[in-house]
């Protein structure tokens, strides 16, 4: 048998029921104006503001583009990677940050032992123990 509720009828966490009236109490109906089929000149002027942009940001994108390609191909040329491939450009992209990586694994390692055996020198010569 269902649980009976008193007082609401909605759940817990329910909006109770928007109370709408089907009377439209506006003092006269809104006529929509009809748009004009031509542009005025102002929006023309702003259209062709807006193309002229687009046109802009396309140029200089496409510059950009062949200035990288002019560049990837000047590393081909120099010796780079044997093959003209993206993967191998981006190859030797990578490995410029691999080296780098394992530089600095080098030298925190490197450092760390010299640490370690300047503590065994310092222990051999005063002669401490550890217990």
């Amino acid at each position: 048998m269902a649980k009976r509720a008193r007082g609401s009828t909605s759940r817990p966490g329910q909006r109770a029921p928007l109370q709408r009236t089907g009377v439209d109490r506006s003092p006269t109906p809104a006529i929509p104006t009809p748009r004009p089929i031509t542009l005025t000149d102002d929006e023309e002027a702003r259209a062709a503001e807006l193309e002229a942009r687009i046109v802009a940001a396309e140029r200089s994108a496409d510059e950009a583009t062949q200035r990288r390609e002019r560049g990837r191909r000047a590393a081909l040329d120099s010796g780079g990677p044997g093959r003209g491939g993206s993967i191998a450009i981006r190859a030797a992209e990578e490995y410029g940050y691999v080296m780098r990586d394992v530089r600095k694994i080098i030298t925190i390692g490197g450092s760390m032992l010299a640490i370690l055996i300047g503590i065994w020198v310092v222990m051999q010569a005063t002669g401490t123990r550890l217990t």
